[in-house]
């Protein structure tokens, strides 16, 4: 791991650049260093994988945090101070550099490196509730159980053969091999496990149920909403006449059933028979442009 430290105010940054950022952007990580390092006191940190990050989050004093990376970067550094409980103490700062930045946008933070940059330096700090888990996960913007329609996989193409060629039993060969070898099953793009059918969950909202095991549901949503509240979203399967979500609201959701997986931002968790998620409010400080 490298460090450089600058000095330039009395403001004092601890800039810890994730290396997802350093390879996917090396130009936009050199800007927001440039700008933050002319503004404020820096110690540049450029941990190699994730123990490094962690083992340098915990010792940055006095330092004012800066993640310089994507969502994933922020959401680990927000559940690395969760777990050391001390995320009430200390406010992040954020350059969002790298390739998922659809978390960042959605709390606030400016995407391009110079505004983003500048936010650090003359922004604000927002507090802003927090889902958490009895896992100790964390959820920062939105929470998703999905459970889609398996996607039939498209017909195999057969390969073209000149005309002309005469190769008439090379078709009859390709032709056989495609009926003895069974088709793989079509997989789900992002979490790597196969899409299922609607699935049968028990949603409970402050101990009052929402939906029961006897109703399918197309998926469900948790998203922190204001004042120590989550917002729940169930949609039931629709049968004929499209059904309306059904909606709730409080402090804590409880979800059970069958083994099920959940979208915790962009990280996908599970697969598990039950969690509970329960609203900290305004459990975490984030510097974003002053209003």
């Amino acid at each position: 791991m490298a460090e450089v430290a600058t000095f330039a105010t009395s403001d004092q940054l601890l800039v810890v650049i994730d290396p997802v950022a350093r390879r996917a952007d090396a130009e936009s990580v050199r800007i927001a260093k440039d700008v933050l390092s002319a503004g404020a006191a820096t110690k540049v940190c450029l941990p190699e994988g994730p123990e490094e990050f962690a083992r340098v989050l915990a010792r940055r004093g006095s330092r004012r945090p800066v993640v310089v990376g994507d969502d994933r970067a922020l959401m680990r550094a927000v559940s690395l101070l969760y777990r050391q409980r001390e995320l009430a103490g200390c406010a992040l700062s954020m350059v969002p550099v790298g390739g998922a930045l659809s978390l960042a946008g959605a709390l606030g933070v400016p995407t391009g490196a110079v505004a983003a940059a500048r936010a650090v330096l003359d922004g604000a700090v927002r507090r802003m509730d927090l889902l958490v888990d009895d896992s100790d996960g964390v959820v920062l913007g939105a929470l998703r159980i999905p459970s889609l329609p398996v996607r039939e996989a498209p017909p195999e193409q057969p390969t073209p053969v000149a005309a002309g060629s005469g190769h008439l039993w090379l078709r009859t060969c390709q032709s056989l091999v495609r009926t003895l070898v069974p088709t793989r099953p079509s997989r789900e793009p992002l979490t790597g496990v196969p899409r299922l059918g609607p699935a049968r969950l028990r949603v409970e909202v402050d101990g009052v149920t929402l939906v029961d095991l006897d109703q399918p549901v197309e998926g469900v949503s948790v998203t922190p909403g204001a004042s120590g509240f989550a917002v729940v979203e169930v949609r039931p399967v629709s049968v004929g006449a499209e059904a309306s979500p059904l909606c709730a609201s409080g402090r804590s959701v409880t979800v059970s059933g069958a083994d099920f997986r959940y979208r915790a931002d962009a990280v996908v968790g599970g697969p598990v028979r039950t969690r509970t998620w329960v609203v900290r409010e305004g459990a975490w400080g984030l510097t974003l442009p002053a209003v």
